[in-house]
């Protein structure tokens, strides 16, 4: 019988960086969380970005981009995407980078940072997502991270984001639930494939 996962076990996380704009903020958000993921001892990170790993728009399963990124996203135990929101939904080249994988998805957890100029904070492109991940059978996560006006979140400075200790709340709560879901869904696969 297979052996679970240990609590000492730390769950491999990919974050997304889901913007490939010029002048985006995604890479600013993805380094300030990865450097909240890296405290823990608990999730083991890996950043993809999708404007390092272009992919074709053809979806074709073989080509050199998607071949190269497939063993980094089917090594992962849980997700989470830095996602803007544009023109109340998400950035065409995320969309093609979800669409260009499926079992590596599959019934894992995953977790949402969004952001925006405006109010709303990327919480419409999340939602978004979620039906999207629903496809593939995932968990998303119920808490998130919101950055609404996020230039507002910049200090005099520049760093981000200016208010740090809630920002790191925040990110704990939600970072608590995927390593939850990450071992639950793991020790569970380990009993057996999914849908089997």
């Amino acid at each position: 019988m297979p052996v679970s996962s240990t609590p000492s076990e730390p769950v491999r996380v990919v974050v997304v960086v889901g913007s490939a704009r010029d002048g985006r903020l995604a890479p600013d958000i993805a380094r300030w969380l990865a450097d909240r993921t890296d405290r823990r001892d608990d999730l083991v990170t890996d950043v993809v970005d999708l404007a390092d790993t272009p992919l074709p728009a053809s979806l074709v399963p073989d080509a050199p981009q998607t071949v190269a990124l497939r063993p980094r996203l089917a090594a992962a135990d849980a997700f989470v995407f830095i996602v803007p929101e544009y023109n109340r939904s998400i950035p065409g080249p995320l969309k093609t980078l979800i669409d260009s994988f499926n079992a590596e998805w599959e019934a894992k957890p995953v977790a949402f940072v969004g952001y925006g100029l405006g109010l709303a904070g990327g919480v419409r492109a999340v939602e978004h997502l979620r039906q999207v991940f629903a496809e593939f059978h995932c968990v998303g996560v119920k808490d998130t991270v919101s950055f609404p006006r996020v230039l507002e979140h910049y200090d005099a400075e520049g760093r981000f984001p200016a208010d740090a200790e809630a920002a790191a709340a925040a990110a704990k709560v939600m970072l608590d639930q995927l390593v939850w879901w990450g071992r639950v869904l793991r020790d569970a696969k380990r009993q057996g494939p999914y849908g089997a």
